[in-house]
Formats: structure tokens, sequence, C-alpha cells
């Protein structure tokens, strides 16, 4: 028997990458999954993959296709035991650079979707509940043109700490994971098939382990956050970097 055996989890962003492995992990381990994305044939697939899972397609930085998951997961009957908030996108510009289109749709993604996620999911959400938000070690280390995006992620530790802090009178607990090279196809999709070994690279030089990480590692940081084995945890930031911002 599974640590979520007879729960219920949320992934956003579910059809690839962390949040992907993230669903299988949690539907390993006894959850029935819920996962949504934009990308409706990549998603159904994705929830073959999973097994116990439910795909709603949908957009996080729409208010009304968050509220079509709810109803989705909250027709099932059994409340929401693990919130893994995962949907984020990416952009690149030093400060010369930046303009609206860049900084709009960064931050209604990675700040509005994730603020509306969590919002939403409140009256569903069970005592003993998980929310985890997933972060990024950019975040911490100021690179050129990442200024953006790692700004983004910094905002959703200061909102995990403070959710964790108001939430922890029902028995919920909020921390966020910070991966760092993990290997998934974002970064492809970001810079094109062609730039994206050199990308790869300059992002593995920093990892004291010498490597990317795998969407497994981080989904067993998921898992574990998610679980009852993580009960003392609460408002902390977990990174799964190979050591990057540790040595």
């Amino acid at each position: 028997m599974g640590q979520l055996e007879g729960k219920t989890a949320v992934v956003t962003g579910g059809s690839d990458g962390i949040g992907l492995g993230a669903a299988v992990r949690l539907a390993q381990e006894g959850a029935h999954v819920f996962i949504t994305g934009r990308r409706e044939a990549e998603l159904e697939k994705a929830a073959a993959v999973i097994g116990s899972a439910t795909a709603v397609p949908g957009d996080v930085s729409q208010p009304a296709d968050l509220d079509r998951l709810y109803d989705a997961v909250r027709a099932r009957g059994k409340g929401l035991d693990v919130v893994f908030a995962n949907a984020g996108t990416a952009g690149f510009a030093r400060l010369e650079e930046m303009d609206v289109e860049l900084l709009d749709r960064i931050y209604r993604v990675n700040i509005l979707g994730t603020v509306f996620t969590v919002q939403k999911a409140l009256p569903l959400l069970n005592e003993g509940a998980s929310v985890i938000l997933n972060s990024s070690t950019r975040a911490d280390d100021g690179w050129e043109g990442f200024g953006a995006y790692g700004a983004s992620k910094a905002a959703l530790r200061l909102f995990g700490r403070t959710w964790a802090n108001e939430l922890k009178g029902r028995g919920i607990r909020v921390n966020t994971v910070s991966p760092g090279a993990i290997s998934t196809p974002a970064v492809a999709k970001m810079v094109g098939r062609e730039n994206a070994e050199a990308v790869e690279a300059t992002f593995r030089a920093g990892v004291p382990l010498g490597r990317h990480g795998t969407v497994e590692e981080v989904a067993a940081a998921v898992a574990f956050l998610a679980s009852p084995q993580s009960s003392f945890v609460l408002g902390a930031n977990l990174y799964v970097d190979g050591g990057e911002n540790g040595i």
C-alpha cells in the first residue's frame, strides 16, 4: 500500500516534464491524480501513462479553467489532499530587453496562475492536506537574462511561507520545491532544439554532482512533501539541484 492510498491530488502542468513525473509518482503512491494543462491531446496521453488519473484541459492563468478543474475534483466527492502547483512558463531577457508582453506572460502564469490554483483549492482541501509550489534555483542566482523568470519563482517561495502560516490552523502544510538543472523537454521548447545542448551544458557546469537531475528525482521530493513522512515540515523550500545552491 502506498503512502497516499485513497487520496486525491491535483497537478497543474501535468502533461510532461516535472508535472508528469510527479503525477506518475503520486499515482504510484495510491492517489487519484487530476492533471491539467493547455494541450488536450498531450494531457490525455499523460493520463493514460499515469493510470489513476483524470485529465481536465485548461490554462491556470484563466480562473474559469481552474473552476472547471475543481468542479471535477468536487464531483469525485472525496475532497482534496495534495496540490502540486507546478504549471509555469519562462522567458529570457536582459533588463534593456524586457517588455510588457514578456512580463505579463511570465507573471500571469507563474504568479497569478499559482495564486488562483491554491486559492480555488481551499474549499476542497481536507485536514492534513499538502500544498507544494514549484519554484526554481534560478530564484537564487541572478543569471543574466533570467531576471523576470527568477523573480516570479522567488515570489512563490514567499507565498509558500506566508500561506504555510495562514493555513496551519486547518492542518494544511504548504512547502516549496526548487529544482535545479533537470532534464525535461522545456529547454528545447524555449530556446530551440539547435540551441538546447549549449544551454543545458551551461546549466550542467554549475552542478556539483556534474549531471542533470531527472524528473523522477524531483517527483520523489514532491511525494515526500505530499506524504505523512513530512508531517513536521512546514513553510520549507526543498532544493533538488545536485548541490548547486548548497555547496
